[in-house]
């Protein structure tokens, strides 16, 4: 089945032509009632609904352009004294009606849908969690939970509802609460408010100070370290969102035994690209120059953090790649993380790969690491630079430094050829007077 147009005393009225039907001859014709057709979408409408202007459109479209910062009615052009949408339901019948009648043509009823959530009810529900958590009471907690989750699942307009009703304080608050009392005795209810928790992020830093919670943490971690999937996901998603927002909650991250142990895991034995993704992120941020980023970095290095990067690092996307490429360039700060890149054959052909091959970060990330390795002062430098050269890094640094670069990026490339410049009688696989004629004039 497909759309065309043909003109008709109405104006243009779609015509649904079908073909290879049983029963229905290929040149059979189904012309939609224009009355049924949302002004906006031009699509049979689903959910008609009636605006201030009197005009019917479809709940969706009409919803979007509103939101879209549009205060008039799209065919009176009038300004809206009222965003009130009233259900059209004689319509919406006649569209069911019309679609029941020509169902030998392969078209199917459109479902009654259902009634949107309305803010006050999600903060009656809301105030009845709080009322729940405070008495305890995990069972009608649960019920609660339960019942915004599938407010949440139903359409994108009942979830953005759900958030703006402040659902995420009430929800990590609650999460708090339980996960003090007893992780084993409430794990049902901590696993489903986790879920629910994830489905309306971003929330405000009062929810994400009770996410950071010593209680709330040790139950995220409890569950990156267990077994069942979807909590698992759910917790190193919000470990990322905490981390990301501030780093104070590093140092009571890292003094749970076991974090550790489970973002190494996740990145070994992924489990999905978001969640490696957010895996790599909080590892990120948890090597950051602080008091404890050198006690980190050991510590992953020792779960053997470095070798699985660059295995990971062979064929991950750009996203991915990038994640990785940053870890490495934080792992490279100390001196023996630097040792554990100098012992892998990979690190080398890797990082030069990578350059111009994935994004500029990415390129700017494998610059850094080089850098660091090439002047390090260490055993393993002068190694790193003739393999570098070897590869072909210098060819691909004059290529950036003809297509350009600007800031931090440009005193690297800089650097980096300089570096290059002191082998250049000892780079075998490359026209060596060229470059260096160029890059003569560069400087």
């Amino acid at each position: 089945m497909f759309l065309s147009w043909r003109r008709s005393k109405l104006g243009f009225l779609p015509k649904l032509k079908k073909e290879h039907l049983p029963g229905v001859d290929s040149g059979s014709e189904i012309v939609i009632p224009s009355h049924f057709l949302c002004p906006i979408s031009l699509d049979l409408m689903k959910d008609p609904v009636i605006l201030s202007t009197g005009i019917t459109y479809d709940r969706e479209s009409i919803e979007k352009w509103i939101e879209g910062g549009n205060f008039s009615c799209p065919v009176t052009k009038q300004d809206l004294m009222s965003f009130d949408l009233i259900p059209n339901h004689t319509l919406r019948r006649m569209i069911q009606d019309w679609c029941v009648a020509n169902h030998s043509y392969g078209i199917e009823r459109i479902p009654t849908p259902r009634i949107p959530v309305t803010p006050y009810e999600v903060n009656d529900v809301c105030s009845r969690i709080a009322v729940a958590t405070q008495r305890g009471d995990s069972k009608r907690c649960s019920e609660l939970v339960g019942k915004i989750r599938n407010w949440a699942r139903e359409s994108e307009r009942n979830r953005r509802c759900v958030v703006n009703g402040g659902t995420g304080i009430v929800l990590a608050a609650s999460f708090e609460h339980f996960a003090g009392v007893s992780i084993e005795k409430h794990v049902g209810l901590l696993e489903e408010i986790l879920l629910v928790l994830v489905c309306v992020f971003p929330i405000s830093i009062e929810g994400l100070s009770k996410l950071g919670s010593a209680d709330s943490l040790k139950c995220l971690v409890s569950f990156l370290m267990g077994k069942n999937l979807s909590p698992k996901q759910n917790a190193v998603f919000v470990l990322k969102e905490l981390l990301l927002v501030d780093q104070r909650y590093v140092d009571s991250l890292a003094a749970i035994e076991g974090v550790s142990e489970a973002l190494v895991s996740i990145i070994r034995e992924p489990l999905c690209p978001s969640a490696t993704k957010s895996s790599l992120t909080a590892i990120f941020y948890m090597i950051l120059p602080s008091e404890i980023s050198e006690k980190m970095t050991l510590k992953f290095m020792e779960l053997g953090l470095v070798s699985e990067l660059l295995d990971f690092l062979v064929d991950a996307e750009k996203s991915l790649c990038e994640k990785a490429l940053g870890v490495l360039d934080g792992i490279c700060d100390f001196k023996q993380g630097r040792e554990k890149l100098y012992q892998n054959a990979l690190t080398i052909p890797l990082l030069v790969k990578k350059i111009l091959r994935v994004s500029e970060v990415a390129s700017e990330y494998c610059l850094s690491i080089l850098l660091k390795l090439c002047k390090s002062g260490e055993k393993g430098e002068d190694e790193a630079r003739v393999e570098a050269a070897q590869l072909g890094a210098f060819q691909k640094i004059i290529v950036l430094l003809q297509v350009g670069c600007g800031g931090d990026m440009k005193d690297k490339v800089t650097e980096m050829l300089k570096l290059l410049n002191l082998y250049k009688d000892r780079l075998d696989c490359i026209d060596s007077s060229m470059h260096f004629k160029f890059l003569k004039k560069s400087f």
